[in-house]
């Protein structure tokens, strides 16, 4: 079944990781996928594998959190496509920063330049090329966005704030048939992960996994082709009722308040790891 076949489909961030793996599922479904990156050499790899199973797709260089760069894309593809059905605003960056008094502003303002700004400008200029016929749009927010993390701050400001401008946004534009929603993945085996706490062959990120596999109740950290499903259905029609909603798709992490039994228990616990 094509869920998405005659819909053309946007995905930021599309080289790698979760945009990569959505590019991925939204082609199989049917979609005309347009990927945009910073990086063109890594989004064309990508282009080049979905074109090679059949898929459609094009490559894009594009930075979301300049805005003439983003209204160069939209222009080009009100050009291309007359309308857009599909947009995920995936693209973002992450970076410890230290405690706030300690955090460099140029990193705050790099983090929520590209993740939240990036987010706005993407909906601002795309959204109009929704408007003849409605449209999706999946945003992705974060755990981060609803729990705080230590020496985070600009990440968790600008995640609660995509959460959040999500929901305006799905007010906004609920009577011209657009919808808005958000996924809110936990930790995703992603390159970005190997960026923030190292590999799995090196000591740090080992620990790091081991770590988290033992908070998240299903015992493992999640996969991007995990997100890119959970995206499918809100770019879908299966979720036609849904708008402004936020999916957490965590591995369980925010349905619990604090690991007492977990810290007391933990040899036991930690055996349902995988």
């Amino acid at each position: 079944m094509n869920r998405l076949e005659n819909k053309v489909a946007i995905i930021t961030g599309a080289a790698t990781g979760i945009g990569e793996a959505t590019a991925h599922v939204f082609a199989e479904q049917g979609a005309t996928t347009v990927l945009a990156d910073v990086n063109k050499d890594q989004v064309d790899q990508v282009v080049s594998e979905i074109t090679e199973n059949g898929g459609q797709a094009f490559a894009y260089k594009v930075d979301v959190s300049d805005e003439g760069s983003v209204q160069s894309f939209a222009e080009e593809m009100k050009e291309k496509y007359s309308t857009i059905d599909v947009l995920f605003n995936n693209a973002g960056v992450d970076q410890q920063g230290g405690k706030v008094h300690e955090y460099p502003i140029e990193l705050f303002d790099r983090i929520v330049a590209v993740d939240l700004r990036g987010t706005f400008l993407m909906s601002k200029f795309i959204i109009p090329l929704m408007m003849e016929k409605g449209g999706s749009i999946i945003n992705n927010g974060s755990m981060s966005g609803h729990a705080a993390d230590l020496d985070r701050s600009g990440y968790n400001a600008a995640k609660g704030g995509i959460i959040n401008f999500t929901k305006a946004t799905a007010i906004d534009y609920a009577r011209n048939g657009i919808r808005v929603n958000s996924v809110s993945p936990g930790t995703i085996e992603t390159p970005l992960i190997d960026e923030l706490v190292g590999s799995k062959k090196e000591e740090m990120g080992e620990q790091f996994r081991d770590a988290n596999k033992w908070i998240t109740p299903l015992g493992r950290l999640g996969k991007p082709r995990e997100m890119a499903t959970v995206a499918l259905f809100l770019a879908s029609d299966d979720s036609s009722y849904v708008t402004g909603e936020d999916i957490k798709a965590d591995g369980g992490i925010l349905a619990y308040t604090w690991p007492g039994k977990m810290l007391i228990e933990q040899d036991e616990w930690k055996k349902g790891t995988e």
